[in-house]
């Protein structure tokens, strides 16, 4: 802890120095009191990434011209002063030097980026009780090399700032005002930002290393290093379904911060970095993002809250309230009086929100933020250049891997199916033992299949959990461009099928022995095939619906459901030609799997097989089959409902890439609990 003050310590002193003489300045307010005989030199973080853009060893003043050849930044960020600072200070805050105690490490700079914001006004219907502006007017900026913070109560428009900033509203949201990067209304390419969301979606069961790793889709530059994670680089997340200790919130929220520098954006927006943090991980973060700031990066993010020990720390502050912005400067500024001394007015809260939001438009803060956004968007600088991605078929081999080391390493998500199917098909397989191979056996052996397959694909829906933490990675990889819906279900069927392969031949084979099937590999290996192609089949459907409702519990009472109208329509309870044509027939019994997976195996146990009735005639398998249940009687029909089956894994599979391709998989649990909400007010 005493390290952790020492570099806050230096960092602090060094922002703070140029805005305002420590006897204006109480320690207790702005710093930590160094005890006796603690370490004068920082703590000894990792190097700082030497990131590999070609212009990365040029200085920030060459880097981030406002236009070709005219005011740098540094010169931008000169004039105009903030008023409240004019009386102690000569220049603007100007982004802290890296710790001299590191001196004998090249730390190279990386090309920043300015934004402005102007008049920005952001509306949302039914978000408000009394206003759909979330927004209204705000302005600002952010400079490279430093940070802004973005502060305010509850719903005061915080989180809608910093999406409007990143071009990541909803598509229910209208944005009006202007948005500029390095001065042009250019919207940011890919590879040139970063956006970390409050609630991250980690990967439990991957270590630090390689959630990093297929995040950058082999693309991993020196991220671990600069998110000061190095010491837990190859220890698991955790958090997930995985047994093993994972990292504590501190750590797990770095990662989520880390997997946004892989693609070393010049621009990083961080919703809530200090969200569940400690006292000792909040400072640690912060120290660790303001050392991010000063090797060039241009830092908005937003904060509830803050101590006033990380609140030194922070350049400049947008304040908002009710989505007015009440201040917008130096963040000491927001703390003095007109005099320049530091504010002890005692008031209601209440009052100062009113005050403030009263007075800042119509003050000399407000008119040299303008001035300031009209010298950044006065003339256009250097475009952003988007960043490559890998190749598909790259991208799939990763994904496809990644999917492995997580099915597993998390026991929940098929290990736990696995136990599941064994101890079903065992009970299945004692109900139904020692039925021997007489006609008199037909209608109990074609009620073990029935029930094999039926409850077997019922009990797929364990996998429910699993496959909406699966979505919910994805969406959260999709809305940073790291992933796309085609690479994201070709990479989780192909990661998926050596375990449901797994559960395939494990249960079909103490089925296949227990009931007493005839004994030929060649039939025992269509069972078992049979059986995969229905586990891919009732996998798909499960994905689909998941993604329909992304919610446990409507999820999981859909697919009961939709499995319940499948069995009926099945042609175990009535042959399928008697079945009603208006609605059983015609969808129920040609949309469901168990239908064609039941089919075949009955083809494929009856049809060739011979039973004597008498001493002196016998009839076919087909025949002896024929008042149970509906077959064909061609040899070659048992390989066609195979083939329907693997029609309906791609086709179930086409749908989710439909759902998730093109935005159709709304929250619709979501939808209806706010039209609840809406008829209840």
């Amino acid at each position: 802890m005493e390290e952790i003050q020492s570099q806050s310590d230096l960092y602090r002193s060094s922002s703070s120095s140029a805005s305002s003489p420590t006897s204006r300045v109480p320690s207790s307010h702005f710093f930590y009191v160094r005890k006796p005989g603690s370490l004068t030199q920082p703590i000894s973080f990792e190097d700082s990434p030497e990131w590999e853009d070609s212009p990365a060893d040029v200085r920030m003043d060459e880097e981030a011209n406002i236009g070709g050849g005219g005011d740098s930044i540094n010169d931008a960020t000169a004039t105009p002063i903030s008023p409240s600072l004019s009386k102690i200070n000569s220049g603007s805050m100007t982004s802290p030097p890296v710790p001299e105690g590191g001196a004998g490490n090249v730390v190279r700079k990386i090309a920043g980026a300015s934004i402005a914001w102007k008049d920005l006004t952001v509306t949302m219907k039914g978000k408000r009780r009394y206003s759909d502006k979330v927004l209204k007017s705000s302005n600002g900026y952010a400079l490279p090399g430093t940070m802004t913070v973005i502060m305010g109560p509850a719903k005061s428009g915080k989180s809608t700032l910093l999406r409007a900033l990143a071009g990541r509203l909803t598509p229910s949201a209208k944005m009006y005002g202007d948005v500029f990067v390095n001065g042009s209304k250019s919207h940011m390419p890919y590879g040139s930002y970063g956006y970390a969301e409050r609630k991250t979606q980690l990967i439990g069961s991957l270590t630090v290393r390689e959630f990093l790793y297929y995040s950058a889709l082999l693309q991993l530059p020196d991220a671990i290093q600069a998110m000061s994670l190095s010491d837990y680089a190859n220890k698991l997340i955790g958090g997930g379904h995985c047994y093993m200790k994972g990292l504590r919130s501190g750590e797990r929220r770095r990662v989520s911060i880390a997997r946004e520098l892989v693609m070393r954006p010049h621009i990083l927006f961080i919703d809530e970095p200090l969200y569940h943090l400690d006292s000792v991980s909040t400072l640690l973060m912060m120290v660790t993002l303001k050392k991010l700031a000063s090797i060039g990066c241009t830092l908005v993010f937003t904060i509830y809250q803050s101590s006033t020990e990380v609140f030194g720390l922070f350049d400049r502050i947008c304040l908002l309230s009710n989505g007015n912005t009440l201040f917008f400067g130096e963040t000491l500024a927001c703390l003095q009086d007109d005099n320049g001394d530091f504010s002890a007015v005692n008031m209601d809260t209440a009052v100062a929100i009113r005050t403030l939001e009263a007075t800042y438009k119509s003050s000399a803060d407000a008119a040299s933020v303008e001035t300031m956004i009209f010298k950044l968007t006065e003339r256009e600088g250097s475009q952003l250049k988007s960043k490559g991605k890998a190749g598909a078929a790259t991208r799939v081999a990763v994904l496809t891997w990644k999917s492995l080391l997580v099915m597993s390493r998390e026991w929940k998500y098929y290990w736990l199916r696995l136990i599941l199917y064994l101890i079903l098909t065992l009970f299945i397989g004692t109900l139904y033992s020692g039925l021997g191979h007489s006609l008199s056996s037909v209608a109990t052996r074609v009620a073990a299949v029935f029930v094999f397959v039926s409850f077997a694909s019922l009990l797929g829906i364990a996998g429910i959990p699993s496959l909406l933490k699966e979505i919910k990675i994805y969406r959260s990889e999709a809305s940073n461009q790291h992933s796309g819906a085609f690479v994201f279900i070709l990479g989780q069927f192909l990661g998926s099928i050596p375990f449901l392969f797994l559960i395939s031949i494990s249960s079909s084979l103490v089925f296949y022995f227990m009931v007493g099937l005839r004994d030929d590999f060649g039939l025992l290996m269509y069972f078992v095939l049979n059986f995969f192609m229905c586990l891919l089949v009732n996998e798909g459907l499960m994905l689909s619906i998941a993604c329909v409702w992304r919610d446990v519990y409507w999820s999981t009472l859909t697919l009961i459901s939709v499995h319940v109208i499948m069995m009926l329509a099945a042609g175990h309870f009535r042959i399928r030609n008697a079945l009603p044509k208006p609605l059983w027939t015609y969808p129920f019994a040609y949309i469901s799997f168990h239908t064609y997976s039941i089919q075949g195996l009955l083809e494929n146990e009856y049809i060739g097989e011979v039973f004597a009735v008498g001493e002196v005639r016998s009839i076919s398998g087909y025949e002896a089959i024929g008042g149970y249940y509906q077959i064909a009687a061609d040899a070659n029909s048992k390989w066609r409902n195979m083939l329907v089956l693997l029609a309906m894994a791609f086709g179930y599979r086409l749908i989710v890439y439909v759902l998730l391709r093109f935005g159709l998989n709304k929250n619709v649990s979501g939808r209806l609990l706010l039209c609840h909400r809406k008829n209840n007010s």
